[in-house]
């Protein structure tokens, strides 16, 4: 019997087969995650107002590739970057704070979200070089960034190859590529698989499987009913989008060899907040970063898994503002001491 998605359970049954066979043991539940796709909102947050400022939504083009953005609030610019498997939509518990003090620029990364794929490039450094044109095009020439997983190491490498153009940077539960990322591939399959050549991993994965296979890992979140998964359910049920993804993560090895080449003679100055979650990275985050910049604030983001914005939405958004300014003040925790200016 076919299901919502189109795909009958034996065929599933032969791809968990392949998976076994590639050695692939599942982590976790399935949970919640199992559940059918229920209705969502959009990818990427709706055009409408944020804290009280007014949210401007859009596309513009770069090379290869049209990116969804957002901007909405006021004063300093402040460039958001999603990581993997999201899209800008991560960011809606947190806007409302920083747009009352910044001009907040969400982007959906090229071939993820409502952003167009591009045919090559998903390396990071070519990646940074997107998003700087279209940060651009949107009129800004500094900027300060938060990223996300993938979008951390994005962030890095827009500071490092731009560095006049970027005050500082926040990245937030990734280690980076050739300096302890690889390190912690064991804690979950999903690094090696989703690295795999083409077409390993879409073949295994169907439509059907992308509530199993992304509900395995929010499942593991410390938050889990925090997470609105159903937007990512649907935003990665496009074949095109899941294979946008695994290039990001096939381009690793180039990751870490060009971060290594470059790691001395582009070294950050500016400064750099490296969060870890409480229960994922930890001050593993800062560790790594401290080999490739010289003022890295090490802050450990308490109660709350992997996806902090959406599971500690109040820690998240009190750290960025200590840090990305213009508050001033003495920290309301402990936690928050590592983020002040």
């Amino acid at each position: 019997m076919k299901t919502a998605f189109g795909s009958d359970s034996r065929r599933r049954g032969r791809r968990i087969a392949v998976a076994a066979a590639l050695g692939l043991a599942l982590v976790g539940g399935a949970g919640a995650g199992a559940a059918a796709v229920a209705p969502a909102p959009p990818p990427e947050p709706a055009a409408a107002p944020v804290g009280g400022h007014a949210v401007r939504q859009g596309n513009v083009t770069v090379d290869g590739a049209s990116l969804r953005y957002t901007t909405s609030g006021s004063g300093s610019p402040l460039v958001l970057l999603h990581g993997w498997p999201q899209t800008s939509w991560v960011w809606h518990k947190v806007l409302p704070s920083l747009a009352r003090q910044h001009t907040v620029i969400t982007f959906d990364l090229p071939g993820l979200g409502a952003s167009t794929a591009p045919a090559g490039g998903y390396d990071k450094a070519t990646t940074a070089r997107r998003i700087r044109q279209a940060v651009n095009q949107l009129g800004f020439t500094q900027v300060a960034l938060i990223g996300h997983d993938l979008g951390a190491m994005v962030a890095y490498n827009y500071a490092r190859d731009f560095p006049t153009e970027v005050t500082r940077i926040g990245v937030v539960e990734s280690p980076l590529s050739g300096f302890g990322l690889e390190n912690f591939y064991g804690i979950s399959w999903h690094f090696l698989f989703n690295a795999s050549p083409a077409p390993i991993p879409e073949r295994i994965m169907d439509n059907e499987d992308v509530p199993t296979y992304l509900g395995m890992l929010f499942d593991r979140a410390q938050h889990p009913e925090a997470i609105d998964r159903n937007v990512y359910y649907r935003a990665y049920s496009d074949p095109a989008k899941r294979t946008a993804g695994y290039e990001y993560y096939r381009a690793f090895k180039a990751d870490a060899a060009d971060n290594q080449a470059h790691a001395q003679s582009k070294r950050l100055t500016i400064p750099v907040m490296a969060m870890g979650a409480q229960s994922v990275f930890g001050p593993a985050v800062a560790a790594s970063y401290q080999q490739v910049a010289d003022d890295v604030r090490t802050v450990v983001a308490p109660d709350t898994g992997h996806w902090i914005a959406e599971e500690n939405p109040t820690f998240f958004s009190a750290c960025a503002l200590l840090f990305f300014g213009p508050s001033t003040g003495t920290p309301s925790s402990p936690e928050l001491t590592a983020c002040t200016p």
